[in-house]
C-alpha cells in the first residue's frame, strides 16, 4: 500500500509539490493574523509558525545544500524557525514560539511565495531530480504539519470563552450505533513494516516477521456514549483502573472527560471544529491520551492492540473509506459514526481517529536512521513514546497506510486519538 502515486518525472513531483503546498494555504485562509500567531501550551504551534517551519524544511534541505547560489531569505529565519534538527544550528525554544509577533503573517507568506518560487523553477528544470526522495520527504513532512496546524488551531479557539469555530458547519446528528463485534485472529507469524512499494518513514522500516498469539480486535471504535458511560462508573475516581502514571496525571491535571469536553446543564458539549454541541454518543470518542485508552480498555475488560496486531489486521485495506471527503478543509473535520459501508476487516481503520496501541514507540529490529540531518526525524524519539496507527478526519489525503507509525507522549490528547479494542483468546477454548 502506498501513501501517493509513484512519481515518476519532475512533472508529476512538480504538481505533487503545489497540491500539497497550497493545500496549507488553504488551512490556514479561515483564520485571522490574530488567530495564527496564538501559542496555548507548549506543545502547540502557531499556524503561522508551522508555514513557516515547512518552507525552512524545503529552503533548508534542497535550496540551500542542491542549488547553486542560492541565498536563504531571511539568514533569521533559520534559527526561528529550525524546529528540533541540532545538526543544523540553534533554534527559538519551541515553548516560546506564540513570542514571535514578527516576522508577520504577511511576512511569512512573502517567505512562501519566494521559496515555492524557487522549488518549482528547480523541480521544473530537473535539478532536484537526484534528491526526489528528499522532496518527497518534504512533502510527507509538510502533510503532518497540516493535520498538526488543524491539532493545534482547534485547542487555540478551544481555550477562548467564546469558543469560536474553525468553520462553521452543522455536524447533524447520527444514527444508532451497531453493537460492538469482534473479529478473531489466528495469530501466528506474520511480517510488518514498509514492503518498499511506495514512500515510507524510516521508523517504518525494515520488514520484518513477528509471531503474534491467537487474538480478537473490536469491529469498530470506541464510541462517545461507550465513553459516558465509563464515565458515569467512576472511570476517573478509580485507581484500579489507572497505570501509575496515568492515575498521578488525572490527579494531577483533574481529568474529568477527554479533552475538549464541557461539563453543561445538560450534559456534557464537545468543542469541535466546527463550534461546541451536546456530546454526539454515536461519534468515535476522540482527545484522549494513552493513559485514558489504556483505563478504559481495563474498565471494559480488554486492552489495547499491539501495533502488530493492527497492522496484520488491516494489511491490504484500503486506506480511507470510500467516503473519505479530500475536500476535508472546508468541513471542519471531526470523527463520523461508523457506516454499514465502512470497508474491513476492520472497520473505521482509517479517517476518524489515531487508535492507540500498547507497544512503545522504539525501531524495528535493524533500525537505522537516515544519514545526515534528517535522520533526526524519527530516530531520536524513541523513548517514553507510544505508537499510534491508522489516520485521523485531520489527515491530509494521500498521507495514511497501512504501516505508518504515529507516536507522542502517553499523557498527550490534543492530537485526533481514539481507540479501538482488543482482546487474548485462549487457543485451547472450544
Amino acid at each position: 500500500m502506498t501513501s501517493s502515486p509513484p512519481l515518476t518525472a519532475a512533472t508529476d513531483l512538480t504538481l505533487r509539490y503545489r497540491e500539497v503546498r497550497n493545500l496549507t494555504e488553504a488551512l490556514a485562509a479561515p483564520l485571522g493574523p490574530e488567530d495564527q500567531t496564538v501559542q496555548t501550551m507548549p506543545d502547540v504551534s502557531p499556524t503561522k509558525w508551522h508555514r513557516a517551519h515547512t518552507t525552512w524544511f524545503f529552503e533548508t534541505f534542497l535550496l540551500e545544500a542542491h542549488v547553486a547560489g542560492y541565498e536563504p531569505f531571511d539568514p533569521a529565519y533559520g534559527y526561528l524557525f529550525n524546529s528540533y534538527y541540532e545538526a543544523v544550528g540553534a533554534r527559538h525554544p519551541r515553548a516560546e514560539r506564540g513570542h514571535l509577533t514578527r516576522p508577520t503573517v504577511a511576512d511569512v507568506a512573502a517567505y512562501r511565495r519566494a521559496v515555492d518560487g524557487v522549488m518549482t523553477a528547480a523541480l521544473d528544470s530537473g535539478a532536484l531530480d537526484r534528491v526526489a526522495d528528499l522532496v518527497v520527504l518534504g512533502l510527507h513532512h509538510e502533510q503532518q504539519h497540516q493535520e498538526l496546524l488543524l491539532m493545534d488551531i482547534k485547542h487555540v479557539l478551544s481555550v477562548n470563552p467564546l469558543r469560536p469555530a474553525y468553520v462553521e458547519r452543522d455536524l447533524g446528528p447520527a444514527g444508532p450505533v451497531p453493537p460492538l463485534g469482534w473479529i478473531d485472529r489466528p495469530g501466528g507469524v506474520t511480517t510488518v513494516g514498509d514492503p518498499g512499494a511506495g514512500f515510507a518513514f524510516d521508523n517504518e522500516r525494515p520488514r520484518h516477521d513477528v509471531l503474534l498469539a491467537p487474538h480478537r480486535l473490536a469491529d469498530r471504535l470506541v464510541t462517545n456514549g461507550e465513553w459516558l458511560a465509563f464515565i458515569d462508573d467512576g472511570g476517573y475516581r478509580r485507581p484500579e483502573l489507572w497505570l501509575s502514571d496515568g492515575w498521578a496525571t488525572v490527579g494531577a491535571q483533574g481529568w474529568r472527560a477527554p479533552l475538549h469536553w464541557l461539563p453543561v446543564d445538560d450534559g456534557w458539549h464537545e468543542h469541535t471544529l466546527s463550534g461546541t454541541a451536546p456530546v454526539d454518543p454515536a461519534r468515535p470518542v476522540v482527545h484522549v491520551s494513552h493513559y485514558e485508552a489504556d483505563a478504559y480498555a481495563r474498565w471494559a475488560g480488554a486492552r489495547l492492540p499491539t501495533e502488530q496486531e493492527w497492522e496484520a489486521a488491516v494489511a491490504g485495506s484500503p486506506a480511507a473509506p470510500p467516503s473519505f471527503d479530500p475536500r476535508f478543509v472546508t468541513a471542519g473535520p471531526h470523527p463520523r459514526p461508523v457506516a454499514d459501508d465502512d470497508p474491513g476487516p476492520l472497520r473505521q481503520a482509517f479517517g476518524e481517529v489515531w487508535q492507540w496501541t500498547s507497544s512503545p514507540y522504539v525501531g524495528y529490529p535493524g533500525f537505522h536512521p537516515a544519514a545526515g540531518a534528517v535522520g533526526e526525524y524519527n530516530g531520536k524519539f524513541m523513548s517514553g513514546q507510544m505508537v499510534l496507527r491508522g489516520s485521523s478526519c485531520a489527515t491530509p489525503p494521500g498521507h495514511a497506510r497501512s504501516t505508518y507509525r504515529n507516536f507522542f507522549p502517553p499523557a498527550a490528547r490534543w492530537a485526533f486519538s481514539g481507540l479501538r479494542l482488543a482482546a487474548d483468546v485462549d487457543p485451547a477454548a472450544p
